[in-house]
C-alpha cells in the first residue's frame, strides 16, 4: 500500500505525513475512534457547522508540529529524526483518550480520570500492539519525562500546537472570526532557550492576540450560554438513564454504554480492567446520540422528556450571573417546575440546574510563556505584555448560572 497518502485539511490544504510508521498509527481502529469524536462536543446545536472531528484537530496538530520541528532545527536546535517522529507521534496522539463529546462528558465514564490520563493508558496499550516499543519515547515526551522538555512544551504548555490548531480550526467551523490566529507567524518566531521554548520578541503582538483569541472564543463558543444548556441536558439525560438502569427500568442502552452503567470505572488500565478498556475505546459519540433517540420512547417521564428536548433542540432557559445565585431563588425554580409540571421534588433536580463556569485565558501561576528579546534576555510573557495587567485575560472569571425549562412561569 502507499503509505505516504496526502491528506487534504481545509486550513491548511495539503498535509503530509511523515513516514509509514505514523500511517499505520492514524490507520489504528484506536486513532480511526476519533472521527465519531466531536471536536467541540455538542456545540454544533449552537453553530451547526462545528460538526469538525477529534480526528482532524489531531492531524491539523500533527502538520503544525512538523512546521514548528523544521523551524527550530533551521535555527540549529538539535532534533534527532527519532526525536521528530515521536514529538509527531505524541502530538497525533494528545487526544486519543477523549470520551464520546469531548470535554463535556468528562469524568462522566471513568471516575478522577481526564482525558489526558486515559491518553497516556491508551498509548501504552497502543505500544504494546504495534510490537516495536516505537511509542517508548512518545510517552516520555507527553509524560513531560524526556530531557529535552521543549518537545513536551510543544505537545502541552501555554503555547502549544494544540491549541494554534484549536483556536484556528474552531473559529473556522464555527463561523466566530474572533479566534483566527497567525498560527504561521508564531511557529516561525519560535525558539529554543535553556532548553525551553520561547517566542521571540518579534511575535509579541501576535502572542497578545493568541492570548486575546482564546478569551473570546472561550465566552463566544467554548462557554456560549446555549451551549452550556445543551451539555447540562446531557448530563442531565446521561445520569438519568444510569439511575434508571441501576434501578433496572431502562429499557434501552448501547453494549458500550451499559458497562459504564453496570459498575463504577476508575480505571481503564488493559492489564488492570480489559474489559473496561476495550468498553472505553468502542465508545463515541454514536452510542450516545443513538440512546437519545431511543430513550425520547421511555416510559420514565424525566428520560423521555429530557431526551426529546435535547434531541429536537427544545433547550433551557439560562441565566447567568456574576454572584452565585441565592438558593431560596434555585428552591423557587424547583417548586414551580413541581407544580407547572407535574414533577415530583426528586425529579425537578434533573430540570432546574445551577452550577458555575469558569475562563482563564493564560494562566500565571503555571509554566509562563517566555519571550526572548533583542538582547538574549528571557522574560515572561507577562511582564512585558500591557493585555496581560488586565483581570479578564490573567486571572480566572467566574460565572455562575440556573437553567431551567422555558414554560416555567416565574412571574407566577
Amino acid at each position: 500500500m502507499n503509505k505516504r497518502k496526502i491528506i487534504n485539511d481545509p486550513i491548511y490544504g495539503f498535509i503530509n505525513l511523515y513516514n509509514d510508521f505514523i500511517f499505520d498509527i492514524i490507520q489504528h481502529p484506536y486513532f480511526q475512534r476519533l472521527r465519531n469524536i466531536h471536536q467541540l462536543g455538542i456545540t454544533y446545536y449552537v453553530y451547526p457547522g462545528a460538526t469538525h472531528s477529534r480526528f482532524q484537530h489531531s492531524l491539523g496538530a500533527m502538520h503544525l508540529m512538523q512546521s514548528a520541528l523544521d523551524v527550530l532545527s533551521d535555527k540549529g536546535t538539535d532534533i534527532t529524526p527519532e526525536e521528530k517522529e515521536a514529538t509527531l507521534i505524541a502530538i497525533l496522539l494528545h487526544d486519543i483518550g477523549h470520551t464520546p463529546f469531548s470535554h463535556a462528558l468528562e469524568y462522566f465514564f471513568v471516575e478522577d480520570l481526564s482525558h489526558e490520563d486515559c491518553t497516556k493508558i491508551i498509548i501504552r496499550k497502543l505500544n504494546d500492539e504495534l510490537k516495536a516499543n516505537k511509542l517508548d519515547l512518545a510517552l516520555q515526551i507527553v509524560e513531560n519525562k524526556y530531557s529535552k522538555s521543549f518537545l513536551h512544551q510543544l505537545v502541552s504548555s501555554q503555547l502549544d500546537v494544540d491549541r494554534l490548531d484549536y483556536l484556528n480550526r474552531d473559529s473556522f467551523y464555527t463561523g466566530v472570526a474572533e479566534g483566527v490566529i497567525g498560527s504561521e507567524r508564531i511557529i516561525k518566531m519560535l525558539n529554543v532557550f535553556d532548553n525551553m521554548l520561547v517566542a521571540d520578541i518579534k511575535a509579541i503582538y501576535s502572542v497578545e492576540k493568541f492570548i486575546i483569541s482564546r478569551r473570546l472564543m472561550y465566552w463566544q463558543v467554548y462557554l456560549h450560554k446555549a451551549v452550556h444548556v445543551v451539555e447540562v441536558i446531557l448530563l442531565a439525560v446521561l445520569k438519568r438513564a444510569a439511575q434508571l438502569f441501576q434501578d433496572r427500568k431502562l429499557n434501552f442502552i448501547s453494549p458500550a454504554l451499559r458497562f459504564f452503567f453496570e459498575q463504577k470505572c476508575i480505571s481503564i488500565d488493559y492489564d488492570l480492567n480489559p474489559q473496561a478498556f476495550n468498553a472505553y475505546i468502542s465508545l463515541d459519540d454514536n452510542d450516545i446520540l443513538f440512546c437519545i433517540k431511543m430513550w425520547q420512547e421511555e416510559s420514565d417521564v424525566v428520560l423521555s422528556q429530557l431526551s426529546k428536548r435535547l434531541y429536537n433542540r427544545h433547550l433551557f432557559k439560562i441565566e447567568v450571573s456574576e454572584q452565585i445565585f441565592e438558593q431560596s431563588y434555585i428552591e423557587e425554580l424547583r417548586c414551580r417546575a413541581e407544580r407547572q409540571l407535574g414533577l415530583s421534588r426528586e425529579e425537578s433536580a434533573y430540570f432546574v440546574i445551577s452550577g458555575k463556569m469558569e475562563n482563564r485565558a493564560y494562566n500565571k501561576k503555571v509554566e509562563s510563556i517566555q519571550i526572548l528579546d533583542k538582547n538574549g534576555k528571557l522574560l515572561p510573557l507577562e511582564e512585558i505584555s500591557d493585555h496581560l495587567n488586565h483581570r479578564t485575560l490573567s486571572e480566572n472569571v467566574s460565572k455562575y448560572f440556573v437553567c431551567y425549562p422555558k414554560e416555567i412561569d416565574i412571574a407566577e
